[in-house]
């Protein structure tokens, strides 16, 4: 091989070249970028995207308790004992709120007869509000009882089921609101509700029966 050659094959062995000329390392660096750039694509594409701050807030905060109303004495929708109506003792029934909502002030409770016009049988307001609490048994007539309004018998107070004839529904509603309606004297159940307008946060029912024998 002549001393022109041995230069040539020299030089392209230093550049990392074959002697024809093709650019042999330039060429794997290439291959090696395209592959990496493959597999990060890939894992791009498989990987599930992270959630938002909304998101994640969402998939692990604690849904809100429901505002509900309930009875010892008897079930949502069914018989009211006798010894809560005007044939028995007529004492106000056991009851129980859960799930009131966050920034109540006092609760209102109203319990009418939509059998007969809305015929009210009891009115309570500027009841302490709370998370969950109730009413005892027989709270109606005690000294620690919270302020109670005129029913339509007009008494202060609980006044029990007396239909005149079939079988009446009761409904029992208690109001959550964002204030004390500082109502004076006996107030009405319509006193309670007109004061009550624009305040309410939330509404809990319960549904009895009740039928002479």
């Amino acid at each position: 091989m002549g001393l022109l050659s041995m230069a040539t094959v020299a030089a392209c062995a230093s550049a990392g070249a074959s002697p024809t000329g093709t650019a042999t390392a330039p060429a794997s660096a290439a291959a090696a970028t395209a592959a990496a750039t493959a597999t990060a694509t890939a894992a791009t594409a498989t990987e599930p995207p992270s959630p938002t701050p909304t998101a994640a807030a969402s998939q692990t905060g604690e849904p809100k308790m429901p505002f509900t109303l309930t009875s010892t004495a008897f079930r949502e929708g069914g018989a009211i004992p006798r010894k809560f109506s005007c044939d028995g003792a007529d004492v106000s029934p056991t009851l129980d709120w859960a799930g009131a909502p966050d920034g109540a002030k006092a609760l209102a409770l109203i319990v009418d007869d939509p059998d007969a016009r809305g015929f009210v049988h009891w009115v309570v307001f500027d009841m302490t509000a709370s998370r969950t609490g109730g009413l005892a048994e027989g709270i109606s007539a005690s000294p620690d009882a919270p302020p109670q309004g005129r029913n339509d018998f007009g008494k202060v107070g609980w006044g029990g089921p007396c239909p005149p004839s079939g079988t009446h529904h009761y409904r029992f509603t208690l109001l959550a609101l964002d204030r004390l309606l500082d109502l004076t004297g006996a107030a009405r159940a319509a006193d309670v509700r007109r004061a009550a307008d624009g305040h309410v946060l939330g509404q809990a029912v319960l549904h009895g029966t009740y039928k002479r024998a």
